[in-house]
């Protein structure tokens, strides 16, 4: 986990190491009902990673988490983004991407 960096700061250095840092335009929002209590971000992020481990994406950015209501029920939106860093220039598909991952599982053990 990165902390007191932004996406582009992070960015920067990912590139000043050699690798490449992709960032997917396409929004990952989670609503849930409640207040912005821990109980129910931690929910909310575990729903949130389960999409992006789906995809084989290995980060996360998250862009906004905002408290609501309607008709006085309380409710919150955590809006995501799908990053992954890796060497090549190109973004790996879908497949190569599943492999690195079960690799760098594996080596975890």
């Amino acid at each position: 986990m990165v902390k007191l960096l932004d996406g582009f700061a992070l960015d920067r250095k990912i590139r000043a190491a050699g690798w490449n840092f992709f960032f997917m335009a396409a929004e990952i929002k989670v609503v849930f009902l409640g207040t912005l209590g821990a109980r129910n971000l931690q929910n909310a992020m575990t729903r949130i990673l389960a999409k992006v481990k789906r995809q084989h994406f290995n980060g996360l950015e998250v862009t906004g988490i905002v408290a609501k209501r309607f008709l006085g029920v309380p409710y919150g939106t955590v809006l995501a983004h799908s990053r992954h860093i890796q060497l090549g220039g190109r973004l790996d598909g879908a497949e190569a991407r599943r492999v690195s991952q079960g690799d760098s599982d594996w080596a975890r053990g």
